[in-house]
């Protein structure tokens, strides 16, 4: 039998079936990219190398870890482009490594871990059935949907923790959203599902005339309500604990961030339904989502649309797809524009 070397598998200057035997092996070990980055960000390396280069021995001492393992760990980050290998076994940080930091602006870290963490890993390995049945196996795999697993105080931990990524990933995105959202004539806005509020406090920072609150589950809103105390904006914020199924209070601009990709038509048709009856005719909303492109070209959306066929039981849209929700719900589409990180604005006039 003739061996391939890895080096020869992965040759990515090899053409025919070569290229494609290196390209499908890339995809096939996906799996074990992030749960590489997921130990590197459990276990705070990027923490531990904060104050410069360190060898895998004194990041096993800080961490408690085991020096072997955590050295092939630190090997396997410098290979991805995490971690700088500096030479005499030290390792430091790359751009990429910093941004799984706990204390860096911008840092991607609570997403990674709960992208690669229990909830999200076992629903996600249930997409085959998922896609047999047309609609997530969280039920199965957790005991319930994501949304009520979270609730649960014995997962209190994990709720923390997805509300801390859905403000990391507002971060990737809020800058855009709020430079390019006009708010002339708008008095009141309200952060649908906004879980900490991160969007609305920053529209409420860029524009002081603006009152301002989140609707949430009761185990949200206590978050929200402290980060408003913690910008300095409790006087023109409210945190309202509620079910966007059922009411939503009125407002004259919506925020509804990377919500509608959470569920299936019929709900999101109920939710925007809610918002159309809540505000006044002219009334508006911004929607936040990605947007599915062309057919057959490399694209998030199509990613992140597996993740909420398995997680959510949620759907990834392209611009018709959208368009026939908003238009059943009372809503007219406006402008449409990119705020970055891969997300679009889609404004939206009651009709």
């Amino acid at each position: 039998m003739t061996e391939t070397t890895p080096h020869q598998a992965m040759d990515e200057t090899a053409t025919g079936p070569a290229a494609d035997i290196a390209s499908l092996i890339n995809l096939i070990g996906g799996g074990v990219t992030v749960q590489t980055l997921h130990a590197v960000a459990a276990l705070r390396i990027p923490d531990h190398l904060a104050a410069g280069a360190r060898t895998a021995a004194e990041v096993a001492d800080r961490e408690g870890s085991d020096e072997r393992a955590t050295y092939r760990l630190m090997r396997a980050a410098a290979s991805l482009g995490v971690l700088s290998h500096e030479g005499a076994g030290r390792f430091g940080l790359t751009g990429r490594g910093r941004l799984l930091r706990t204390d860096e602006p911008g840092s991607l870290r609570s997403l990674l871990l709960v992208q690669a963490g229990h909830a999200h890993w076992k629903s996600l390995g249930l997409l085959p059935e998922a896609v047999r049945q047309g609609t997530s196996q969280t039920h199965d795999a957790l005991g319930a949907d994501i949304f009520d697993y979270l609730a649960r105080p014995e997962n209190a931990d994990e709720a923390r923790l997805f509300a801390a990524a859905m403000g990391e990933l507002s971060e990737a995105v809020t800058q855009g959203a709020v430079a390019a959202v006009g708010t002339d004539g708008v008095t009141s806005v309200l952060d649908v599902g906004g879980a900490d509020g991160h969007f609305v406090l920053a529209l409420l920072a860029a524009a002081p005339g603006l009152r301002g609150g989140v609707l949430d589950l009761p185990h949200a809103v206590d978050g929200a309500a402290r980060e408003a105390g913690r910008r300095g904006l409790t006087d023109r914020f409210s945190a309202v604990a509620g079910d966007f199924f059922t009411e939503v209070p009125a407002a004259d601009l919506y925020l509804l961030k990377t919500v509608l990709h959470d569920w299936d038509d019929e709900r999101c048709l109920t939710i925007l339904g809610n918002c159309r009856s809540a505000t006044r005719p002219g009334g508006r909303a911004l929607v936040v989502e990605t947007v599915v492109g062309e057919i057959g070209k490399p694209d998030f959306a199509t990613m992140s649309d597996m993740a909420m066929l398995a997680v959510t039981g949620g759907v990834e849209r392209d611009l018709s797809e959208f368009d026939a929700l908003f238009t059943a719900s009372g809503w007219r589409r406006g402008r449409t524009y990119p705020v970055g990180g891969g997300y679009s604005g889609l404004e939206l006039e009651a009709v």
